[in-house]
């Protein structure tokens, strides 16, 4: 049974302190109020996460987690640990104390379903595509509700916009109603731990319940209005596909707020980064220095002035972020705010002839 959830001997060797104490092997596939749902040997067992609920956010048991369970006898059981991650999908939490907010761990894949019913938000991509790079899966961008779209080239142009939003990523389009592109994306999550992520209305639910071979999700219509969805799940279920694999479904995400993502957002804006390669200097912000490959770039059309936007509101967030839990980069970016300060009025002046 665990192998069905993606244990292996690396696992097994991670676990034999835990197995010599008497523990039990298990996978998260549901936590809520202070108890999970973990699938053991045994079954699935009830167990109180009252010893893996420590301050920290980023520390606390979530689905995807393997753990160390009490046997059987204890009234309640708990777990006990948790196995070191392999790679955790994190974003900022909505509250006010900048706090990371885990929604999954151990995944291998990270599925972004973004819906063809409305119009594609591409910035909204290139958020989800930061934080999927970031937790160390590979992102995979599916367009879902293509029926809705029949014209082949309209939707040959929305791939193609997406793909170039989404550089190094995978993009298809999928009916659930028709079928198509559904043995693409079932091949996709059949090898590891696959988490479906995306807004409310994106049809999550209906995509699991397809791969799933059976309704397990709740699914409910969206708005003619607007296209968007109620929040049809309410919490982050891990389920085993049958046809190998295992699936994470969350509830639509509202906010999508970085979290220390800097490497990510490198990720996306792949492009970007390489053209500043070329600049004349290291530093250089791409946004009014000589020599600037990247503004050449945008000159040329080589590259969209969108994208540059894109790019450097992400790295603002991610900035803004890191600076309230790291006093030092808080020190270097309140410097180098200075420091392009005084290079900024040093130019006005030079221009208004008053440089001394």
């Amino acid at each position: 049974m665990l192998a069905a959830y993606g244990w292996d001997g690396t696992w097994a060797d991670a676990f034999a302190p835990y197995e010599a104490e008497g523990l039990l092997a298990g996978r998260v596939v549901r936590v809520d109020r202070g108890q999970c749902d973990v699938a053991t040997a045994d079954g699935t067992v009830r167990a109180d996460t009252a010893f893996v609920t420590p301050r920290d956010p980023l520390r606390v048991v979530c689905t995807g987690d393997w753990v160390a369970v009490e046997p059987e006898g204890g009234i309640p059981r708990y777990v006990r640990a948790y196995l070191p991650r392999r790679t955790a999908f994190v974003r900022s939490s909505s509250s006010e104390r900048s706090e990371g907010q885990i929604l999954a761990a151990n995944v291998d894949h990270a599925v972004i379903a973004v819906s063809l019913a409305g119009e594609l938000d591409l910035a909204r991509i290139e958020r989800f595509l930061a934080l999927a790079w970031e937790s160390g899966a590979q992102p995979v961008v599916v367009l879902t509700k293509a029926d809705l779209v029949p014209d082949a080239v309209t939707r040959a142009h929305l791939v193609q916009d997406v793909e170039t939003a989404a550089p190094g990523v995978p993009v298809l389009a999928v009916s659930a109603q028709d079928g198509e592109g559904l043995d693409v994306l079932a091949a996709v999550v059949s090898g590891g731990t696959s988490v479906l992520i995306g807004v409310s209305g994106a049809g999550k639910s209906t995509l699991a319940n397809v791969l799933l071979g059976e309704d397990v999700m709740d699914v409910q219509a969206a708005r003619e209005v607007d296209g968007k969805g109620r929040h049809t799940t309410t919490t982050r279920n891990l389920l085993a596909l049958p046809g190998g694999g295992v699936l994470i479904d969350t509830p639509g995400l509202r906010g999508v707020g970085l979290w220390d993502a800097g490497s990510g957002v490198g990720q996306v804006f792949s492009e970007i980064e390489e053209l500043a390669g070329g600049c004349r200097f290291h530093d250089c912000a791409h946004e009014s220095e000589p020599e600037c490959a990247v503004l050449e770039a945008i000159e040329t059309g080589a590259l969209p002035e969108r994208r540059l936007e894109s790019y450097r509101k992400l790295l603002r967030e991610n900035q803004r972020i890191v600076a309230k839990t790291d006093a030092r980069l808080r020190a270097e970016i309140r410097k180098e705010w200075k420091r392009r300060g005084a290079v900024g009025k040093a130019a006005m002046e030079a221009k208004r002839g008053r440089l001394r």
